[in-house]
């Protein structure tokens, strides 16, 4: 094993630019506890990883042959964002076959030898699971618009008749997610202006029935040919939409206004849900697997609910559901230490209540990246490093999204090349997600980045012209680069693996910094304020995201040290 020095501090730690054997994926030390309770899981957009055939669109066969980098960087499972068929009117969300292959991104082959290749090296492998809804252009939904009123087929999702003397007002006030009424209204059969179907996100995204014993069915089909597949666990799309409430009341004014509440909506959080949570988890604990995946009983589900109630989202990774939820609280924490501090206080205590441990996400393709989300420059990279080091402190899962250990900023845009259903249906207000989901740079000075072989302008986001030194090529041999930093974080993390006891953070109520142990003899300290925090005398510095000053923690920067012993 090579090592290298932390520059300015004068402190030698084990370098992982070069895995060894035995030291990648879900290698390591023997854990009693489940893998999934500690596990870092890498998200990759598929589009946007790596381009195997010159398209100048990402695929699958292009993400198998990067697996490498996850290995070196040390990360236990890999999430897969759809590569179902879409027509891609929310970034393949919106599917047509749920157990399909998008021939842009690859074959079924494809995807088999994507998880061959991930469990050859150790990796586990999560994939999409979208029930809220299917594409329109979905045989189901099709069926159900020419079927007309009264017909089985539109059981399967939610059409109603329209408010109004002639049914032209929306049936209740629900809003979409992106922007305007969730409700479009279809023409029937002989042409007539007829039914209203609820999308609660893009218009081309209908609600599924969850209700009807069809969908019920299918989405457990969906399930077991995964499964079978190989697949080790899922993510969960928008998990607290499934059910809406009985009569579809109003929801009233605000009700985008207060995410903080947003449990308080009929269309969100509904008690049906945990019932089918449970279902889905007896079928994942029972269910037989393939050779090379996980054996029954530790596969994992894990819910994006945007729920930000810290005891209502407790409830979806409680006893017999999901082991994994999302935390947006402190994804969407604002960089300040008191902020932060009261969410992973308040998380770690609901979570610690239902025996569940906190997911942490700092980043994802739905958010802004973190170096642009904390100060944008010098400073937003400085704030993501610290957080970087503080979210992989912290005792849970943590889930590190493609580009983040690259520390790639929000990419600008044109308005020509912009995607995101979010940029039309909110009149041009609000530039969407596009600027997290644009091609990783791999190596090169210009784009494509070694992304593609395709021309630049034929890649299907384009890729910044400053981006030559942010390149995995240009990080890995670099002490100081983000990717360094992150490699040696997993590889400290995986040494010392985190306590079951309660998470108990010490330091001043202002916020200006604080501190936790994270177990086998690793302490945190991450300085928010504007003076250094003196380190104690028999502290040992083994990772820093900023060099000290002196003996002195500097502004925005995490540190990980254990006591001389």
């Amino acid at each position: 094993m090579t090592m290298a020095e932390i520059p300015g501090l004068g402190v030698r730690v084990p370098d992982p630019a070069v895995a060894e054997p035995g030291t990648g994926g879900s290698d390591g030390p023997d854990r009693a506890a489940p893998w999934w309770r500690d596990a870092v899981c890498y998200q990759i957009y598929p589009r946007s990883f790596a381009d195997s055939d010159g398209d100048g669109i990402g695929d699958l066969a292009g993400a198998a042959g990067r697996l490498g980098h996850l290995r070196r960087l040390g990360v236990d499972a890999v999430w897969i964002t759809p590569f179902y068929p879409s027509p891609l009117a929310d970034g393949g969300y919106d599917i047509t076959d749920h157990t399909g292959v998008a021939p842009d991104l690859g074959t079924p082959a494809d995807f088999d030898a994507l998880v061959t290749r991930a469990h050859a090296l150790g990796i586990k492998v999560l994939v999409d699971l979208v029930p809220n809804h299917t594409s329109d252009r979905h045989p189901w939904f099709r069926e159900a618009v020419a079927a007309g009123p009264g017909s089985r087929a539109r059981e399967r999702y939610i059409f109603r008749r329209g408010r109004g003397a002639d049914g032209e007002l929306p049936p209740n006030d629900w809003q979409s997610a992106f922007g305007g009424p969730a409700w479009t209204r279809v023409l029937e059969p002989d042409g007539s202006p007829g039914e209203w179907y609820l999308h609660l996100h893009a218009t081309e995204q209908p609600d599924l029935n969850w209700r009807d014993r069809e969908v019920v069915a299918d989405f457990e089909r969906i399930l077991k040919h995964w499964l079978d597949r190989g697949v080790d666990g899922f993510r969960v799309d928008v998990a607290h939409t499934l059910f809406k409430a009985e009569g579809l009341p109003d929801a009233g004014p605000g009700q985008h206004q207060d995410i903080h509440r947003n449990h308080l909506m009929p269309y969100y959080d509904q008690e049906e849900l945990h019932p089918l949570f449970r279902e889905w988890r007896a079928l994942l604990d029972t269910h037989p697997a393939p050779t090379g995946a996980v054996p029954p009983g530790e596969r994992v589900m894990v819910a994006e609910a945007g729920i930000f109630d810290p005891e209502r989202l407790a409830r979806y990774v409680s006893a017999g559901e999901m082991q994994q939820t999302f935390n947006f609280a402190f994804l969407e924490s604002p960089w300040d230490g008191a902020a932060i501090r009261e969410v992973i206080e308040q998380s770690a205590a609901a979570m610690q209540a239902v025996g569940a441990p906190v997911t942490w996400v700092l980043s994802s393709h739905d958010a802004a990246r973190p170096v642009s989300r904390y100060g944008g420059g010098q400073v937003g990279e400085r704030r993501a490093r610290a957080a970087a080091l503080l979210m992989l402190a912290l005792p849970g899962a943590a889930y590190v999204y493609q580009g983040e250990e690259l520390g790639l900023p929000q990419a600008e845009l044109p308005d020509d090349r912009l995607r995101d259903p979010l940029w039309e249906r909110s009149g041009h207000r609000e530039r969407g997600r596009d600027g997290s989901r644009v091609p990783l740079p791999w190596e090169g000075v210009a784009p494509p980045y070694g992304f593609s072989v395709a021309a630049p302008e034929d890649c299907w986001l384009p890729q910044p012209s400053d981006w030559a030194g942010l390149t995995a090529r240009a990080q890995e041999n670099d002490g100081n680069s983000m990717l360094t930093l992150y490699r040696r974080a997993l590889r400290l993390r995986r040494d010392h693996p985190a306590s079951e006891a309660a998470l108990k953070l010490d330091g001043p109520d202002s916020g200006a910094w604080f501190g936790f142990e994270r177990g086998a003899g690793l302490r945190c300290v991450v300085n928010f304020g504007a003076q250094p925090l003196p380190l104690d005398d028999d502290a040992e510095v083994v990772l820093s995201s900023a060099p000290l000053e002196g003996r002195g923690i500097p502004q925005d920067t995490a540190v990980w040290m254990k006591h001389k012993e």
